[in-house]
């Protein structure tokens, strides 16, 4: 909203200060300080509330330490993330942008599918809250609107830059016509890129018009286990949050920069027309993370609940195949991707040796594999840390993948 007011006040009036408000930079920059601002100032009022209410996490016994005196801990803090991300949101961005339109449906629609959820463990004493079958439905559902916008969507493009240095004082550039296209980045491949469509058009040419029967179903798998592996990794203080911090920073840095024909072209980076905005969003949603941890971090005065995890995760999705970086996700997001496996491969190695042998034997003394350390006796305190570290390195593979052909 303010960027409107501040367009039409240089417009019109010629306001000295006004034009700042065209940078993405600054605005990114004023998002991130208010997130922050609202998730510490505002966090604790939502705490004392919920508390009131004794909207508490009813835990189950795991054997774990330092689990008893976790019960009652306030949750469905995911929705301090979801307000201190949205309102600076509303603020600073361009509202008719059809990345931000998509970011703000995605965080609306996984943050009522994991209130729901949390509602239901709380108030109805559910503990399996709500049922997975309604969980995936909603993931596939959110996986149709943005593979089909992302496919159909005359805003949606990408498009071919060459920037050709004249002279120190001046730059000239030469670009393409935007295009409609499903190419994305791959690592370590030559030209850096992969079109889905080109599962169809070796066949034939004609075929390439029907390159959403590809699309579509990728972008639903994506969603669906991003959002869930975030929900995994949910079970210990401040490592989700923490985590998911590192890697919506680094999703930024792929955002400025794809946004920018300069920087794009300079690191030889595919341009997506209109994605810098997203800078904005995903600057107030570190904001809201890091406030977020304020409290979350051990012992944690709140937990995010699936409220906060599967949006979390849906965001990161989202963000992940707009900026055409869906395929560094293995990577960047290894601490999600470890967790979901830890789970895949206890539950089928448990499953198969019970039919082999009778008796079902585990790969982990417990998952997700953060679990699995708690059972080895680390502080969980320690878990998280290690695991951010992790983290970082990660994030700093996956840019430097960018570069690796």
């Amino acid at each position: 909203m303010l960027y409107y007011l501040f367009d039409f006040i240089e417009e019109n009036y010629n306001l000295p200060g006004a034009r700042l408000f065209q940078y993405i930079s600054f605005r990114a920059a004023f998002a991130l300080i208010f997130a922050l601002l609202i998730s510490t100032i505002f966090g604790k009022r939502i705490i004392l509330f919920l508390q009131r209410k004794q909207i508490g996490e009813s835990v189950r016994e795991l054997g774990l330490q330092g689990q008893v005196e976790k019960a009652g801990t306030p949750t469905m803090g995911g929705l301090i993330i979801i307000i201190a991300t949205l309102i600076p949101v509303l603020l600073f961005n361009q509202l008719d942008n059809i990345y931000i339109i998509l970011l703000i449906i995605t965080t609306l629609w996984m943050g009522a599918i994991g209130f729901l959820d949390d509602y239901i463990k709380t108030f109805k004493k559910n503990k399996e809250g709500l049922k997975g079958k309604f969980k995936v439905i909603g993931q596939i559902g959110l996986g149709l609107i943005v593979g089909a916008t992302m496919y159909f969507h005359d805003d949606v493009t990408v498009r071919e830059a060459k920037v050709i240095k004249n002279t120190v004082e001046e730059t000239k550039i030469e670009q393409a016509n935007e295009v409609k296209s499903t190419t994305t980045t791959i690592p370590f491949v030559k030209n850096n890129e992969l079109d889905y469509s080109k599962a169809l058009t070796w066949i034939s040419e004609d075929l390439g018009a029907y390159a959403w029967i590809i699309f579509i179903p990728i972008v639903i798998f994506i969603v669906t286990a991003v959002s869930n592996g975030a929900n995994l990794t949910d079970g210990v203080d401040g490592l989700a949050a923490g985590s998911s911090a590192i890697i919506v920073l680094t999703l930024g840095i792929f955002a400025w920069v794809s946004g920018n024909l300069i920087f794009s072209d300079y690191l030889d980076v595919m341009y997506i027309p209109r994605s810098g905005e997203m800078t904005i969003y995903i600057a107030a949603f570190v904001g809201a993370l890091i406030g977020f941890l304020w409290y979350n971090t051990y012992p944690a005065q709140i937990f995010m609940g699936d409220t906060g995890s599967l949006t979390i995760g849906g965001i990161i999705a989202v963000i992940a195949i707009a900026t055409r970086k869906e395929l560094l996700i293995p990577i960047l997001c290894g601490i999600f991707f470890i967790e979901n496996l830890s789970v895949v491969l206890q539950v089928g190695w448990f499953k198969y040796t019970r039919k082999r042998f009778g008796e079902g034997r585990r790969v982990f003394l417990m998952s997700p594999l953060h679990h699995h350390y708690q059972k080895l006796g680390f502080h969980e305190s320690k878990i998280v840390v290690r695991f951010w570290i992790i983290g970082i390195l990660l994030a700093v593979i996956t840019i430097v993948t960018l570069k690796i052909r």
